[in-house]
């Protein structure tokens, strides 16, 4: 399970200055105040524009930086004090772009399940499992190098899963990926949140209305920042009073755009 409690992120930009005059300060706020929850066995949506706050959320999230105010848990771990442990029992994908090109799909699973603690021999075994779940077996051997964005982002979901981690975090997951790529993803997700796939926690950002629809039970919607509205589905349909979901995030999130 993982826990947000009331996070907020501040950051100061600098833009417009010359050799002559340093420019002023602009302080961005790019978080604030915003609270989850995303219990095991349930696909969690964080929805929202891009800006809105959803890729800084998981990155304090995977303890990259510590939110200025709030807390977050992973497990009732606290990310703030006790970060390995908690991102022990995360797998997280950012994107697909951090492969190693010169090692196979297997080489590059291997290697991460070796950094989080794991024998030469259960990493293996654990590559073998992922490439059957996620239909890897043509590429398990192949160079990562030339690997379409499809072929690369398998990759890099099984490595964030080598671990077996109890909670799954993924950020615009299907970003630049064909239908049949998208649709594979759905389909593991779909089995890593049931009980034969270990119920687990995943937490999916993105800003694609169709994967929230096809995919999430729950949904968050943010916007500049903060949680403006969460539910299922068909209460954020309910709550907006629309029949297209694309309707209903509209005047959800730009409630000031929606009576325009």
């Amino acid at each position: 399970m993982i826990r947000i409690d009331n996070i907020s992120k501040q950051f100061v930009s600098r833009s417009g200055g010359s050799v002559f005059k340093r420019a002023p300060k602009k302080i961005i706020q790019a978080v604030d105040g915003l609270s989850m929850d995303a219990p095991d066995g349930r696909i969690t949506g964080l929805l929202g524009p891009n800006g809105a706050g959803k890729t800084t959320s998981l990155r304090m999230l995977g303890g990259l930086f510590p939110p200025d105010t709030g807390s977050i848990e992973v497990d009732a771990i606290p990310v703030a004090t006790r970060p390995r442990e908690a991102l022990a029992r995360m797998g997280t994908l950012g994107d697909a772009h951090g492969l190693y090109p010169r090692l196979s799909a297997r080489e590059n699973i291997v290697y991460f399940g070796r950094l989080q603690g794991m024998d030469a021999d259960a990493a293996n075994a654990r590559a073998e499992e992922l490439a059957r779940l996620l239909d890897m077996g043509a590429i398990l051997d192949r160079r990562a190098e030339g690997f379409s964005q499809g072929e690369r982002m398998k990759t890099a979901l099984a490595r964030a899963l080598v671990h077996d981690p109890a909670n799954i975090v993924l950020d615009e997951p299907t970003n630049g990926l064909d239908v049949l790529a998208t649709r594979s993803l759905r389909e593991a997700l779909r089995h890593l949140r049931s009980p034969a796939g270990g119920a687990k926690c995943i937490v999916f950002s993105t800003h694609i209305m169709q994967e929230v629809e096809l995919l999430c039970e729950h949904v968050i919607v943010v916007a500049h920042g903060r949680k403006v509205a969460e539910g299922t589905v068909q209460e954020l349909l309910d709550l907006a009073g629309e029949r297209r979901f694309e309707d209903a995030f509209v005047k959800l999130a730009y409630p000031e755009e929606a009576a325009a």
